[in-house]
């Protein structure tokens, strides 16, 4: 049989990975590879806590909970918060 290599595509292995690995090198320095790494896995960890932030408000909408049952929240925390200082202005 005939297997069909392909021209582009697939996970880098063997002596391209050690290309891209010496290019790294060349460019950012052996000191700065390790800090570049770590902020990447930073920035990926906030996009992903934010992405489920979103996919959540999604879910809530279509749950049927909507912003008006937030503000209706907030609303009723502002009034008690109005009759408790009501309470200490008139004592």
């Amino acid at each position: 049989m005939i297997s069909a290599i392909p021209l582009i595509g697939g996970i880098p292995a063997g002596p391209e990975l050690l290309i891209i690995l010496l290019v790294l090198v060349l460019l950012f320095g052996a000191n700065k590879i390790p800090k570049l790494a770590r902020s990447t896995g930073q920035a990926m960890g906030e996009f992903k806590k934010g992405r489920e932030q979103v996919e959540e408000e999604l879910k809530d909408m279509q749950e049927g909970k909507s912003a008006d049952s937030t503000l209706d929240d907030e609303d009723d925390d502002l009034d008690e918060l109005e009759t408790e200082t009501e309470k200490e202005t008139s004592a």
